[in-house]
């Protein structure tokens, strides 16, 4: 990325990292109105108005009881790791994970 640095494997997963930088959300609900960064997003997204559970991952298909934990398990699929050490450059999917390698510094 050549806004922040941080690197792909795959142009696909950099087109999407740019969103957080330019704040593009190209996908929106047509129930409420609430813009995604990313299509897979806002079909989980929509899950929520009919009031299905739980939320699937639309790449693997594992399932989860919050969309919260279903954000968080797709950086698996994209490889995104917005966490970074300040002292060392590393980055973590999670914040928890970047807590713990802090404190080992």
């Amino acid at each position: 990325c050549g806004e922040c640095g941080k690197s792909f494997r795959d142009s696909s997963a950099l087109i999407i990292h740019r969103r957080v930088h330019t704040g593009e959300r190209p996908f929106t609900c047509l129930e409420c109105g609430k813009s995604f960064n990313v299509s897979s997003d806002l079909v989980s997204h929509q899950q929520t108005h009919t009031e299905e559970m739980p939320f699937c991952c639309p790449d693997c298909g594992k399932s989860f009881k919050h969309s919260s934990t279903l954000v968080t398990h797709r950086r698996v699929h994209t490889g995104e790791r917005p966490y970074e050490c300040p002292e060392c450059g590393k980055s973590f999917s999670q914040s928890s994970h970047l807590s713990r390698h802090q404190r080992r510094h």
